[in-house]
């Protein structure tokens, strides 16, 4: 089961794919730097949702950073003429619900900043109705896989990603780490194809998903209810994931989360059931932690020693 991005919205009104035109052009990758080994990337807000430029064979435009998603997705709209194989003991699924069975393809290049990458292999998913909530084109989804050998920072403040390859031999740090005192150090884990950290909450550890792709933070409505003690209930809200249903849900304020050796403030929080993140075997999340979470500080992390540096 693969788990897509968990974007949380109100669905907008309207129907059908915004339009693209698919000519050749000249291509121009949007990077302000880079090089074979690093680079820094602008990047603009749909939502809460980070966009950047990135290309797809000849196809270019925006995609949506979103370490919820395993791995490259693209868009049905744009790409309905590439070639599909459908495996149906694979399902697509996220907060929701079951999508459908999962569409699966290749792209010959796929360029990124100083991501560039040949025969990469994608899922394919209709987009249409997160590109009429937000407005916007929408290419496909940048997913975990593809930054599984760099080390990323986000700046959120200044709407800069910095991306670094992880060498062996790790000769080139990275000069925003050398002041260990500004940030502290988390261990973060690829579990099933999902970024991970444990936390702490009134005593409970947690395993929680850390997904850009997600505009809010979520704790699965099946935990324990004396952690819920810890939650001050607002109101209720719809969701809607990557598939078109709607589900029910509590927005509230979390406070008392312990991630590492810090304590996080009060977080913006929607409590839902979770069950349809889970695996076969009953293995699941706990909650999310998405843009309210990642957004608070500059924050990064290192895919290949497996390490989330949240700034003070």
């Amino acid at each position: 089961m693969i788990a897509l991005p968990a974007a949380v919205t109100i669905c907008a009104a309207g129907n059908g794919p915004l339009p693209l035109n698919k000519k050749k052009i000249a291509i121009h990758i949007n990077a302000w730097y880079t090089d074979s080994v690093s680079c820094v990337i602008p990047f603009s807000r749909a939502g809460n949702l980070i966009l950047v430029r990135a290309r797809a064979d000849t196809t270019e435009g925006n995609f949506i950073l979103d370490t919820g998603a395993p791995g490259l997705v693209l868009n049905l709209t744009y790409f309905w003429d590439y070639p599909v194989t459908t495996d149906a003991n694979e399902e697509q699924s996220g907060i929701t619900g079951s999508v459908s069975s999962v569409q699966k393809t290749h792209v010959k290049e796929f360029n990124f900043g100083c991501i560039k990458s040949t025969v990469v292999a994608a899922d394919l998913v209709n987009l249409g109705h997160l590109e009429n909530t937000k407005n916007v084109r929408i290419l496909g989804l940048i997913g975990l896989s593809m930054l599984r050998q760099f080390e990323m920072i986000i700046d959120y403040e200044n709407s800069l990603l910095y991306l670094r390859r992880v060498t062996k031999k790790e000769s080139d740090k990275n000069a925003q780490l050398a002041d260990t005192s500004a940030y502290t150090t988390v261990p973060v884990e690829i579990w099933n194809n999902k970024l991970v950290t444990r936390t702490t909450l009134a005593g409970k550890k947690l395993r929680l998903m850390i997904d850009s792709g997600a505009e809010s933070n979520l704790l699965d409505s099946r935990l324990p209810d004396k952690l819920f003690d810890n939650v001050e209930i607002l109101r209720r809200i719809q969701l809607t994931g990557t598939g078109e249903k709607k589900v029910e849900a509590l927005y509230g304020n979390l406070s008392n989360l312990q991630i590492g050796n810090q304590s996080i403030g009060s977080l913006p929080v929607i409590i839902t059931n979770l069950e349809k993140t889970c695996l076969a075997d009953n293995s699941c999340i706990d909650g999310i932690l998405g843009f309210d979470f990642l957004s608070l500080h500059k924050i990064g992390f290192n895919f290949v020693t497996n390490k989330m540096y949240i700034w003070k």
